[in-house]
């Protein structure tokens, strides 16, 4: 079994930086990769960016590239999502999840189905 615990949410201005933190514990040499989704209020849970736990390939939706960065810390058991430029319809409940999988459903890290454990998830509130 794999615990997740996401921190370093909370509310900022249109244009700030923010940098999320997930701390994984457990049965954690048996990940595969690890990624941040989102679920907007009234909206459905999205996918931001995932890593590869072994070799750190990374994988950023299209709606953040080029603002958002993902990166591990394999002896921390640690993933950080760094967010600038921040907008408005940035806002929502961060997750971070884990998967234990040798490949990704699909071949998609974007998939939800990929992965097995989860997080409770963070709160990111961006003020215009």
């Amino acid at each position: 079994q794999v615990r997740l615990t996401e921190s370093g949410g909370g509310l900022v201005q249109a244009g700030d930086s923010l940098r999320l933190s997930c701390s994984a514990s457990g049965r954690t040499f048996t990940m595969s990769a690890m990624g941040w989704f989102r679920r907007a209020q009234g909206e459905e849970r999205e996918f931001v960016a995932a890593i590869t736990w072994k070799g750190g390939a990374t994988f950023i939706a299209d709606s953040v590239k080029g603002r958002f960065n993902i990166s591990r810390d394999n002896a921390k058991s640690a993933m950080y999502l760094q967010m600038n430029s921040l907008r408005p319809e940035d806002a929502a409940v961060y997750y971070c999840a884990a998967s234990l999988k040798t490949y990704p459903v699909g071949n998609y890290y974007y998939t939800q189905r990929t992965y097995d454990y989860w997080g409770q998830g963070t709160q990111v509130s961006v003020s215009s």
